[in-house]
């Protein structure tokens, strides 16, 4: 009877220590730079509108960039395995661009709890509009 209870008790801490990395998955990734050779620079004030819209170098980068730094949460190919949005089903132009931009400068943080960090002054506006430029390409209604 006490090895059983021992037993127990080694089960429960193995799967205590083995999920807690799942637990903390979110956000203990550090953001890969994103390179926006060939892009057109945009400046230091803020767009209200993809300029890079059906560009086809912003959607490479934005492709690369969205692996890199969004598809653990969001999913290879913005298919949300649950974590966190579906992004394919941003609506498309000007109130998409105005809903993503918001999120991925600002973040979110609900109840003290951080769902996604900001990425505001970590990427940059050109890598930005580069991933939501990508992110039309996926887009469904």
């Amino acid at each position: 009877m006490k090895y059983s209870h021992l037993s127990l008790g080694a089960l429960l801490a193995t799967l205590c220590l083995a999920t807690s990395s799942l637990v903390f998955a979110h956000g203990d990734v550090v953001p890969q730079a994103v390179d926006t050779t060939g892009l057109k620079q945009l400046g230091a004030d803020w767009q209200t509108a993809n300029p890079y819209r059906e560009d086809k170098t912003a959607v490479r980068i934005g492709d690369s960039a969205f692996n890199q730094n969004c598809a653990r949460c969001h999913g290879l190919g913005a298919v949300s395995g649950g974590i966190a949005p579906d992004l394919r089903y941003l609506p498309k132009g000007d109130e998409g661009d105005e809903i993503f931009m918001q999120r991925i400068r600002k973040g979110a943080v609900r109840d003290g709890r951080v769902y996604m960090p900001p990425f505001e002054g970590t990427l940059s506006q050109e890598a930005m509009w580069a991933i939501r430029a990508w992110l039309e390409t996926v887009h469904e209604e």
